[in-house]
């Protein structure tokens, strides 16, 4: 990683103090927080009962982005990387940990309504919930992988989850949530600056692309998110706790094989520059 991403992703040593328990309790990543402790800022509807959430061998990396996701300084992560770094995973795993911790009311997740494919499904039917409903699938498929008690349906019934499109996002104020925008590569500046300026007190944002797999139709890679990040990587938005995190080829978790398309394909990308 360059050296300057890697100002970007640290955190004060004087501000961080407390622990979180990795891997049921075997390994400890400093500069996160157990799920029943709480934070400096408790939420007027706090969880009542912690939600017991699956563990897995984490990498070291994947730790170090906890230490910075889970940090009470933080306000906004940019977060990039290839297909199979866990990034959906990663930041769900986070949003239920700041549910655990009392810091947060409630976990958004947030899509473009643009199609992940080349060629248009055309109409759908049903209702707007029905129609929405495949775009959700990556967040429930997460939480069903990390939920072991807890249904999704409960945690959505009790209004601890939500589920909508960037479009609705307008006019909203947001407090004391999480908030999630998957895919962010197919979301235009104006539908990322909108997400970013509806986080009011206590929000946290975690903004979620891969550079390598827009859908715009115009063929603009990664859509308003290399812009904004960019814009957003310097010293004067740390002070704001907006922070830039980069997973690479080597952090793909899903397979070996996934690994050697997404080299392949890298490499492909990189002749057609030469």
């Amino acid at each position: 990683m360059p050296a300057k991403k890697k100002t970007q992703s640290r955190v004060k040593k004087t501000q961080v103090a407390q622990h979180v328990k990795i891997r049921g309790g075997k390994d400890i990543a400093p500069g996160l927080k157990e799920a029943n402790e709480q934070s400096p800022h408790v939420v007027e509807r706090p969880l009542k009962k912690a939600i017991k959430l699956n563990q897995f061998p984490w990498t070291d990396k994947q730790k170090e982005f906890f230490r910075i996701a889970l940090h009470p300084s933080t306000n906004i992560v940019f977060v990039s990387g290839p297909a199979g770094t866990s990034k959906t995973l990663l930041a769900t795993y986070c949003a239920l940990q700041l549910l655990n911790m009392k810091s947060i009311e409630e976990i958004m997740y947030l899509r473009s309504a643009v199609e992940s494919s080349a060629q248009s499904l055309g109409f759908l039917p049903g209702s707007a919930d029905e129609k929405l409903k495949f775009y959700n699938l990556p967040f429930l498929d997460k939480l069903e992988e990390l939920l072991l008690e807890t249904k999704a349906e409960k945690l959505e019934l009790e209004n601890r989850i939500s589920m909508f499109p960037v479009n609705f996002a307008r006019g909203m104020n947001w407090k004391d949530k999480c908030v999630i925008l998957d895919e962010a590569q197919n979301s235009t500046i104006k539908e990322i600056t909108t997400v970013l300026t509806r986080l009011g007190k206590n929000s946290r944002c975690f903004i979620l692309a891969d550079p390598m797999q827009t859908d715009l139709k115009d063929g603009r890679m990664a859509g308003g998110y290399e812009a904004l990040r960019k814009t957003f990587s310097d010293e004067e938005s740390l002070q704001f706790g907006i922070y830039t995190f980069e997973f690479s080829e080597e952090d793909i978790m899903r397979s070996e094989l996934v690994k050697f398309i997404i080299n392949k394909l890298k490499t492909m990308e990189d002749d057609k520059d030469e």
